[in-house]
């Protein structure tokens, strides 16, 4: 945590839950990521944090931007940034928002089928279109699912097929995963790439740009490699792969670039147990999964969590939410480890909190209002 947050926080006389993001980190990272690769484009996804702050800085930084729909790419356009520099990368949308995107400018489109590029030919003639291929994630702590991407061997068939109905086939996009540890997954992705990029050439297509997404991560209990470490690894596949004839890049960090500069001050409601006899005590925090902490699902992502009382004597605690909905648990299959000394009313640090966590609050789910969010 920040001087600057500690400071907000002391200062802070509001009542309930909030989250507090340093932009100074924000933009720490911003430069991070363009040193670590200098010829790569950034777009970041704006999914991650939306917020008006937090955009407006990136543009101003030069960053790109990655949208998942019509409203996220008109934040972007408010935030300063032009069309030119957004990316249309959801492989699902409605036509109309298609249509809608074009109209304001926008002239790229992540595909991952053919009755999707055939709506993009209708809505953006002439569109710039690279299509999604599916990825492992081995070494991911958030994998992804097969929602979004298709296996390799059918993506030249998507982009010939673009090319038909006159669109500009450019490239090839995929994702190792949210929160990937291991530097070297962009290697075994980058071969899949460069097939694809063989074969659309034997059909007459040259590709041109590599989307090699998102997947960086932030440090939460595990430490993670250095973003220059995932730069050099990056740069030694794409020469493994495509020699000296590397093509346009772009990444698309989201949880990497703003994941921690934030963090959620949060209070404990109720600290009990279930039977007199349990060793694990119940701790419930007016913050759950309805209210920010949704990736704790599957208890995929453990954030740190600070309290006065650190150092004190630790005893296992299932750690759970303020609503009366029985799936409002964040860590009870793997207890987490709390002071014994622990009592209601201390006030919580969660860090690592600055990407998807207000985005996902509900709206008042069980009376509770969105997530307070700040942005300093």
């Amino acid at each position: 945590m920040t001087a600057r947050i500690r400071q907000f926080l002391r200062k802070r006389a509001e009542d309930g839950p909030c989250l507090v993001v340093d932009l100074d980190v924000v933009r720490e990272n911003y430069l991070a990521f363009a040193k670590a690769l200098p010829d790569t484009k950034v777009f970041y996804a704006v999914k991650a944090n939306p917020a008006p702050e937090v955009l407006a800085l990136l543009a101003a930084l030069g960053s790109s931007f990655d949208a998942a729909s019509v409203t996220e790419i008109e934040m972007a356009l408010a935030a300063g940034a032009t069309a030119d520099r957004i990316s249309f990368g959801n492989t699902i949308k409605k036509e109309r928002d298609v249509a809608r995107a074009y109209a304001l400018g926008v002239r790229l489109y992540a595909v991952d089928c053919i009755a999707e590029v055939e709506k993009i030919a209708r809505a953006a003639p002439g569109a710039r279109v690279f299509c999604r291929i599916l990825s492992d994630c081995v070494g991911a702590e958030w994998p992804l699912s097969r929602k979004c991407g298709c296996e390799p061997a059918m993506a030249p068939d998507v982009l010939e097929h673009a090319h038909r109905l006159g669109l500009t086939a450019c490239g090839v996009s995929f994702h190792v995963g949210s929160q990937q540890r291991n530097p070297q997954a962009w290697d075994r992705a980058l071969a899949s790439v460069a097939a694809v990029f063989r074969e659309c050439g034997e059909r007459g297509i040259n590709l041109a740009m590599v989307n090699l997404g998102g997947g960086f991560p932030t440090r939460y209990l595990k430490n993670v490699p250095t973003v220059k470490t995932y730069g050099s690894a990056i740069f030694r596949a794409l020469r493994r792969h495509f020699g000296n004839r590397i093509p346009e890049t772009i990444i698309e960090p989201g949880r990497g670039m703003i994941g921690n500069a934030g963090v959620i001050e949060a209070e404990v409601v109720l600290v009990s147990k279930k039977n007199e006899n349990d060793d694990v005590r119940w701790v419930y925090l007016d913050i759950g999964k309805f209210g920010g902490l949704a990736e704790t699902m599957d208890e995929s992502i453990r954030y740190p969590i600070r309290t006065p009382r650190d150092g004190d004597d630790l005893a296992p605690c299932v750690i759970a939410g303020p609503t009366c909905d029985s799936a409002d648990v964040m860590y009870e299959r793997e207890p987490y480890a709390l002071p014994i000394s622990l009592e209601i009313g201390d006030k919580l640090l969660i860090e690592g909190t600055g990407a998807y966590t207000a985005t996902y609050a509900s709206v008042a789910f069980n009376g509770f209002p969105p997530l307070k969010t700040y942005h300093i």
